[in-house]
């Protein structure tokens, strides 16, 4: 039997330790959905786009699964390269 992603996810935040942290990652989450749509709005791949910003395709493959948190520096050749305008909001809790 096959137990829904859904179901597993509920159990899981139901621990205040693991919600807890769950929610503490959400902002790099966040950021690596933003990076791999504006890639996909550009119709690029990852090497593709690597070859844009030269640089490799698993430094893209780094960056867009959060083990690797990108500077603004990176931010802003990755937003040229897939032709994303790239803004930074900060907003009230």
């Amino acid at each position: 039997m096959t137990i829904p992603f859904e179901e597993i996810k509920a159990r899981l935040l139901a621990n205040p330790e693991v919600n807890a942290e769950y929610h503490a990652l959400a902002p790099e989450f966040e950021i690596s959905a933003e990076l791999i749509k504006a890639r996909m709005r550009a119709g690029l791949s990852q090497a593709e786009l690597a070859a844009r910003m030269r640089t490799s395709q698993s430094a893209i493959a780094r960056v867009e699964s959060g083990q690797t948190l990108p500077s603004t520096k990176t931010l802003l050749r990755y937003a040229e390269a897939t032709g994303s305008k790239f803004r930074v909001r900060l907003s009230a809790g």
